[in-house]
């Protein structure tokens, strides 16, 4: 049986930051944590709130709650933490320690961390903006702008992991389906390659395959099992007579999929 534990988010800003901490829960799976986020939390009073929803968690639940912080505030923080919960507080654990070895007071203001992060709005929204009008083979313009193209069956993830590495990281990602017509031919779609040094290939299991495809078109032979494990199995064989380098989808997270597709497309050249 799940424990069950709610986990507050509260920071004086938007609370982007304390949400990136929150992947850390991700290492207890036996764990199911009731999210509450508490964004703008920048007076005494909303911290009191704060404090009373923090109290009414740890009596629903019997346990006290984790409290995931990035307040700048010092008086704020002290306060906070009077109320019986465990901290992971983003200043305590990583700034001023740091700032303690580079000998320099840290920025405490709100937003901080995002202002860092919006050095590269621009280059983002490129980014994004590019891999939208590349979606699904909408498009076979632009090719040569693309950092990396995704490629593999119908509903193996190609769209989240390319949305996700343009919006995380500023990747220009496009994606291509394979489809029926591919496979019969044999190769790949002509215009792929000339950029073979780029595509990176997903792949997934038949029987992951087959319930998201019966989601979305129930009783279909294109959701059928059968026909489901034909085009993974030809698409792989296709990504392996083209040197395609390739990733399972099944069980992995867009993270995860992101980490290991950066890893291949930033290597050094031979």
């Amino acid at each position: 049986m799940l424990q069950q534990r709610t986990v507050f988010f509260i920071s004086d800003g938007t609370g982007i930051t304390a949400g990136a901490l929150g992947q850390l829960l991700a290492h207890f799976p036996q764990t199911n944590f009731a999210q509450v986020r508490a964004p703008f939390t920048d007076s005494i009073a909303k911290i009191e709130e704060v404090k009373q929803r923090i109290l009414i968690a740890k009596v629903a639940d019997g346990m006290r709650p984790v409290v995931i912080m990035s307040l700048g505030n010092v008086e704020h923080r002290l306060l906070i933490k009077t109320a019986d919960a465990y901290f992971i507080d983003l200043f305590q654990t990583f700034i001023d320690p740091l700032g303690l070895e580079l000998a320099q007071e840290p920025l405490t203001g709100k937003g901080i961390a995002h202002g860092v992060m919006g050095a590269n709005y621009h280059e983002r929204m490129e980014a994004i903006n590019f891999t939208l009008g590349h979606d699904d083979g909408m498009t076979n313009n632009g090719f040569e702008e693309a950092e990396v193209i995704l490629i593999g069956v119908s509903r193996c993830g190609k769209t989240p992991t390319s949305v996700y590495l343009a919006m995380q990281f500023g990747i220009k990602a496009a994606n291509y389906p394979l489809i029926p017509e591919d496979f019969e031919r044999g190769t790949l779609p002509e215009v792929l390659y000339k950029h073979l040094h780029k595509i990176f290939g997903l792949t997934i299991k038949a029987e992951r395959l087959h319930n998201v495809r019966s989601e979305r078109r129930p009783n279909s032979f294109y959701a059928s099992l059968e026909n489901c494990k034909k085009e993974i199995a030809t698409a792989e064989r296709l990504m392996l007579k083209n040197n395609i380098t390739w990733a399972d989808s099944t069980s992995r997270s867009v993270e995860e999929l992101s980490a290991i597709i950066l890893q291949k497309i930033r290597q050094p050249a031979n």
